[in-house]
């Protein structure tokens, strides 16, 4: 990103003054494996991107807040004394949901201008939305001397999505968003936030994400009722087990008490998290010991889970599973994010990058009629000033 460019967009927008512009960068995430873990307590195992959201922000002294987007349509001009939502699906809902959240711990920043800029595909699962939150967090946190740690802007962020943007969400986009490190990914415990580094060199090779171009609108999805129902299967078992979370149930546990479980929906949404919970430790330890079949076996298993058991994939991304599986060079490959749409996650031999390119997109066109977008990102580090 040509950050000098960007600065001369800002200052047409909003013109020249004494203050100075700041810049702040945020990445996007992946998932390799762990979906629909995080908000159940469990295990998941991401990695921030080196494509993110750019940011830059300059004080003004006054009572108005401006945003600007090169991304999205519209430019919003809104006094401090009068912030609400903009409408359902506004972009701008995501920053004024951090300020809404600084202003709710006492925090009062006064007035700003805000440009945006990002390379992530906006509702692709890469978590644009935690990008844009994180990179504004971490802003105003340091423009206004809020004296907040990562941990609390990761925090922060979270409650932003629950009580301002509508989605239930578990903590592991925010988490990555901010604590991402180069090669490695994070094994996160959501339950108590503890986490551990591993490294994630891939070799021969690559990272590729496919992007299905199926839009999902997440918080006018099904993600919500998956929340409830994963909800309903812990009151469930609770009859036998005391237990506040899906992720505290080991497999042997489930079995056990699977039966206490009486809808065949909720039953299988369990089954997915408890055994999804397992595949993130199974990952973790093929990692460690340099085992990227295993962990693209793996990769394939949670694909074939989230469609049977979870059903949040839909056509589109299995199709592009379907015909990653086929080629020679792919370890694994699978649905990241909240599903509905958005991307899968591919770890495909360097030499087989152009075939897996060809063949996925087209096979993908011949089945849903949509064209595929293909990206090879490296492994970044998480949100920061530039």
């Amino acid at each position: 990103m040509d950050i000098g460019f960007l600065k001369e967009n800002f200052l047409s927008r909003f013109g020249e003054n004494s203050e100075q512009v700041a810049v702040f960068f945020a990445p996007g995430r992946v998932n390799i494996i762990g979906e629909h873990t995080d908000y159940n307590g469990g295990y998941v195992l991401p990695c921030a991107l080196s494509f993110g959201t750019y940011l830059l922000i300059r004080k003004t002294g006054d009572d108005q807040l401006r945003f600007a987007s090169e991304n999205f349509e519209g430019t919003w001009n809104l006094r401090l004394n009068a912030l609400g939502k903009q409408g359902k699906t506004a972009w701008v809902n995501y920053p004024l949901g951090i300020i809404d959240q600084f202003r709710k711990r006492g925090m009062n920043p006064d007035g700003f201008e805000m440009l945006y800029s990002g390379d992530i595909p906006p509702e692709a699962g890469l978590s644009s939305s935690a990008s844009i939150e994180l990179v504004t967090a971490f802003a105003l946190n340091a423009l206004f001397h809020f004296g907040m740690d990562r941990m609390e802007l990761i925090q922060l962020s979270q409650q932003c999505e629950h009580e301002f943007i509508g989605v239930k969400c578990g903590i592991m986009d925010q988490f990555a968003v901010a604590m991402g490190r180069k090669e490695h990914a994070i094994y996160l415990n959501c339950k108590n936030l503890d986490y551990e580094e591993i490294p994630f060199k891939l070799g021969e090779y690559k990272l590729v994400i496919v992007n299905s171009n199926k839009p999902r609108g997440l918080s006018a999805s099904a993600y919500n009722e998956r929340v409830m129902e994963c909800q309903e299967a812990v009151v469930n078992i609770n009859k036998s087990l005391t237990t506040k979370d899906l992720g505290e149930i080991t497999l042997e546990e489930f079995r056990m008490v699977e039966h206490l479980i009486s809808h065949p929906d909720v039953k299988k949404r369990a089954y997915h998290v408890i055994n999804e919970n397992y595949r993130v430790k199974q990952s973790v330890h093929a990692l460690k010991a340099h085992d990227l079949k295993l962990l693209g076996k793996l990769m394939n298993a949670s694909h074939n889970s989230l469609r049977d058991y979870y059903e949040v994939t839909g056509p589109e991304l299995d199709a592009l599973a379907e015909a990653a599986w086929e080629i020679d060079g792919v370890l694994g490959a699978r649905m990241t994010g909240a599903g509905f749409g958005g991307c899968t996650v591919n770890i495909v031999h360097r030499n087989a990058v152009e075939e897996f390119r060809k063949r996925v997109g087209e096979q993908y066109h011949k089945k849903t009629g949509l064209h595929a977008d293909f990206y090879l990102p490296e492994i970044g580090d998480g949100v920061r000033s530039l």
